[in-house]
């Protein structure tokens, strides 16, 4: 949620606009650098990222130079038996969440304070404190953070895999066709191949309809409608184990070619194959009383609106279909609130807000204002609640990509064994033994430190900081050729061996291109953006703050997201944790 855009549409937000009467607003300051799961990290520990350990989206192992997600990890049984084709674990596997330190609800729930977090961000696998369910940060079955699949008989198209997804060409057919569904790696065979389910599609030879048929689920679409959730069992060992998931199927076009959508497959809440929900059982209660939900961490399918699968009409509907979700993960929530602490998280102003915020603000504020009437809903149910809304960040256009590797490289500072360009898989031409430094991420760059990165030249002490102060340099000076504007705000040192060793603070208008995210080298230093994620906040933290409003009056300005774990804490009289250094601001 972004306070300039709020204060834009006082009239038409009707509840904020009591709140700041009753209560007060400010803008909310955020992390360096303003991304979601640093952001949500510092709020849920109340410390800065140099504590609770996740600058970005994307790290990287210094040992390997491999990029994985900041968020949580898989670690894999340590001992199996193998069987034939079988590795059969002995110990079982667990997903590790990577954010450190003790987070406020962890505290509040040591005091007997009951808690409730429905989907916080960067709490996957939650933890076991209270009532809790997984948020931002919780994959798909196939372990990733969300894979959709496209399959069409287009002739001019082929199968391959996309950013986000999958489209599969499917061969000539005669009003039935069936449909493998890809679930999860099998990990009890040795090889771990994906493991599938048949959909079957019949569809009527004149009326543009299907029937949609897998296991014992069944459901009818019409052209342009979504299906209810069909649950499915992905086989692991052959009548003895098997993963269950959920997906929904969105009937784009069926006359007179086949244009079928299928979301990622997301973990059923009712029977979910990894960790949702504290307890364990949490997510089944749930829904049991509001039926199935999306639990995808991250819902909102804009790699399809990217990929040009969905067009922002059809992007529009998938949104309000999650957003329908969380009402009514909200509505439960309020129904079974009987004191202590409730936090819930929309994500739809979010994502949202990527691909419309700029060009098309006539879509965005109705959602605004359904947050909005939902908050009402909140301030009229418990009524004698303190109430705090928040957000982690607000928003500006993303319109020109920065590929910050090939900066590096025309700069002297990173070194290729050929031209830019053409494969942007991870650092596929870098030459290691004459490059400093490297980027990675959205707002990351490292140095190819020696004695810590695999193939590191850069000695640490005088040399080190010598080659950091010249580049920080460097980069505030960096104009963009088109129109000479600033490209680079801000340049942050970071303590060594504590993330990345500088976080580079992006003007408004740009942002770190998404193939310098995993270490791609573009031909050029600055392109238009042509996607359809238009806008963003990964960028100089003070262009981007977040919103706070409190039905206490506000102590003060300049209140950061840290300020707030420990105002939240001394609402129920608990003290700070271990290395919490905000402020009370309510």
């Amino acid at each position: 949620m972004d306070p300039g855009f709020v204060e834009q549409h006082w009239a038409a937000l009707p509840n904020l606009s009591r709140l700041r009467v009753q209560g007060g607003f400010q803008r909310l300051k955020t992390t360096t650098p303003p991304q979601s799961p640093v952001a949500w990290s510092t709020f849920a520990t109340g410390t800065d990222p140099a504590a609770h350990g996740i600058f970005d989206f994307v790290h990287r192992d210094p040992s390997t130079l491999q990029p994985f997600s900041s968020m949580s990890q898989a670690e894999e049984s340590k001992f199996a038996l193998s069987v034939g084709p079988y590795s059969i674990p002995l110990t079982p596997a667990h997903v590790r969440l990577l954010r450190k330190g003790k987070t406020f609800w962890e505290i509040l729930a040591a005091q007997d304070i009951p808690v409730t977090v429905i989907r916080m961000p960067v709490n996957y696998p939650p933890i076991e404190a209270g009532e809790a369910l997984a948020g931002m940060g919780t994959p798909d079955l196939r372990g990733t953070l969300g894979t959709f699949t496209f399959y069409t008989d287009d002739p001019a198209e082929i199968s391959r895999s996309v950013s986000g997804g999958r489209i599969v060409k499917v061969p000539a057919f005669n009003n039935r066709v069936t449909l493998k569904v890809e679930g999860p790696p099998n990990s009890l065979l040795k090889e771990h191949p994906f493991t599938s389910v048949d959909v079957v599609v019949d569809i009527d030879p004149v009326a543009p309809v299907a029937r949609l048929t897998t296991g014992s689920a069944q459901a009818v679409v019409q052209q342009g409608e979504w299906s209810g959730w069909l649950p499915v069992e992905f086989p692991l060992l052959r009548g003895l184990a098997g993963a269950r998931g959920m997906f929904r199927v969105y009937a784009k076009q069926l006359h007179p070619t086949l244009e079928l959508y299928i979301s990622p497959v997301n973990l059923d809440p009712r029977a979910p194959s990894l960790p949702i929900s504290a307890p364990n059982d949490y997510s089944r209660e749930i829904a049991s009383e509001t039926g199935p939900f999306y639990t995808l961490g991250i819902s909102e399918d804009t790699s399809a609106l990217r990929q040009g699968v969905f067009d922002l009409p059809e992007f529009l509907t998938q949104s309000r279909l999650v957003l329908q979700d969380e009402l009514d993960l909200l509505h439960y929530s309020l129904r079974h609130f009987h004191g202590g602490l409730l936090f819930f998280y929309f994500s739809a102003i979010d994502q949202n807000s990527h691909m419309l915020w700029g060009k098309h603000d006539d879509e965005l504020l109705p959602i605004y204002q359904r947050i909005d009437a939902a908050i009402g809903e909140v301030m009229n149910t418990v009524k004698d609640a303190d109430l705090v809304v928040m957000s982690d960040h607000g928003f500006t256009r993303f319109d020109r990509a920065v590929n910050l590797n090939t900066w590096l490289w025309k700069q002297g500072h990173l070194t290729l064994k050929g031209p830019p360009g053409g494969d942007d898989e991870l650092f596929a031409n870098v030459d290691w033994s004459k490059t400093q430094l490297y980027a990675l991420g959205l707002n990351g760059l490292y140095l190819n430190l020696a004695g810590r990165d695999k193939y590191g030249i850069v000695k640490r002490g005088p040399e080190s900081r010598a080659i950091l102060a010249n580049v920080a340099a460097q980069l505030r000076s960096l104009r963009d050729s088109v129109d000479g504007r600033q490209v680079v705000e801000t340049v942050n040192m970071m303590p060594l061996d504590r993330g990345p060793d500088m976080i580079v603070g992006y003007a408004r208008g740009y942002r770190a291109s998404w193939q310098t995210a995993l270490g791609g080298v573009p031909e050029n230093i600055v392109d238009d953006n042509t996607d359809a994620w238009i806008a963003d906040h990964c960028i100089n933290a003070d262009d981007v703050p977040g919103v706070l409003f409190s039905d206490r009056k506000l102590l003060g300005e300049n209140a950061e997201l840290k300020d707030l774990t420990v105002s939240i804490l001394g609402l129920f009289g608990v003290s700070p944790g271990a290395g919490m250094t905000g402020k009370v601001v309510f």
